[in-house]
């Protein structure tokens, strides 16, 4: 039986993860839209920029901490919001937050989750952050809002490439619900997955609980499948965003934002951050992959905003690229799901370490001491997405 201690590296938790996680949750966090060229592109191009390596430098007193939006962070990731999570694992955005919190790192919770913003703030000290997908029922959207205030969230994540959803494939044939229809595909693959089966047992929340009881006419699953359906709101535009900052009144962060234009109207909307973000290839497939978009979104807005990156981050390497290429902070997706799917919070606190661990190394043999200090001159093609 594997332990935290015997991970190594976020692949070994995504092996695990597709051993213990139903397969319809599993391809639901491990998929892209169509050809998926996108998802892959994420991670590839990452791989492509190459370190510099310095030697003979005193690298004996290092540090990550930094800061995201004004909040200080133990390094410059926090974790994104994602949808079903409290499907990869029993009350799993509850142990995310948790595992965030331990290690000195922002979560950030998502409308489509399965715990609820009071779960989230009953199982925490610190605030977190809350990600809001607007909907047609704008009286929702305030009250979800209003929640998120009333549970000390810090910053509101907004994301803006979610108007329509891109087709997964895999989600389509596995039939994703939640939770799962009793199937006789459904069955077979559940049997195969004890803990993941008494761990469910164990918890009330099994649906989501940001959205069930809380939005008007849903109160069962059957209709919460029809409501969301209709619910994302294809006439949203930078005009709406307005109201809802003026509703909130605190720190806004949007997320999905993949070219300089759009860069642009982040700054002049007075967004505090924005995330550069294809949602992580799992909308428009065939888009640029975050990384290769980054310099371009950076080089638009200058220091005007607080610039972040999501997509294809795996590693400490990679964050450390993305800080290279001009980002003020990163988010991780998959790497927190996997980590969560295999061993619960202490698979995500494990991860985090790893993530750290590995970030801090690499800078060192770049030559660096302090995360602020580090920009292009640490890699040998720091312009190959120019």
């Amino acid at each position: 039986m594997p332990t935290p201690s015997h991970m190594t590296c976020v692949e070994d938790f995504r092996v695990l993860a597709q051993r213990r996680v139903p397969r319809m949750f599993y391809d639901y966090a491990d998929s892209g839209s169509w050809t998926e060229s996108t998802y892959r592109a994420n991670e590839s191009d990452l791989q492509k920029l190459k370190f510099r390596q310095r030697v003979a430098v005193n690298i004996e007193k290092r540090s990550l901490r930094s800061s995201m939006i004004g909040q200080d962070v133990a390094m410059p990731v926090a974790i994104a919001p994602t949808g079903l999570t409290g499907m990869q694992r029993a009350d799993g955005e509850i142990l995310g937050a948790r595992a965030a919190e331990a290690f000195g790192i922002p979560f950030t919770l998502s409308t489509m989750s399965v715990c609820s913003i009071e779960d989230i703030a009953a199982h925490t000290s610190k605030p977190f952050w809350f990600q809001l997908y607007v909907m047609r029922d704008r009286d929702f959207i305030g009250q979800l809002i209003d929640r998120a205030k009333a549970a000390r969230c810090s910053a509101l994540v907004i994301t803006l490439d979610l108007q329509v959803l891109g087709q997964r494939h895999k989600d389509l044939k596995n039939g994703l619900s939640t939770p799962p229809k009793p199937t006789l595909a459904n069955l077979i693959n559940l049997a195969t997955k004890p803990q993941w089966c008494m761990q469910m047992l164990g918890t009330k929340r099994r649906t989501f609980g940001n959205i069930v009881g809380h939005a008007k006419g849903v109160d069962d699953l059957g209709s919460l499948s029809t409501w969301t359906a209709e619910q994302f709101d294809t006439t949203l535009n930078w005009n709406d965003l307005a109201w809802i900052k003026n509703r909130w009144g605190g720190k806004i962060i949007l997320k999905g934002i993949m070219d300089a234009q759009d860069a642009r109207l982040a700054v002049e909307c007075g967004a505090d951050a924005l995330i550069v973000s294809n949602h992580g290839g799992r909308q428009l497939d065939g888009a640029p992959s975050s990384i290769s978009a980054l310099p371009g979104i950076v080089h638009a807005v200058g220091k005007e905003i607080e610039v972040w990156m999501d997509g294809g981050i795996r590693s400490g390497q990679d964050v450390l690229r993305a800080i290279a290429l001009g980002a003020r902070g990163t988010m991780i997706g998959r790497a927190f799901l996997y980590s969560l799917g295999a061993m619960g919070e202490a698979g995500v606190r494990r991860c985090l370490q790893m993530i750290a661990n590995e970030l801090d190394i690499s800078m060192a043999f770049c030559g660096h001491t302090d995360i602020h200090h580090i920009d292009r001159s640490i890699l040998v093609n720091g312009d190959i997405f120019d």
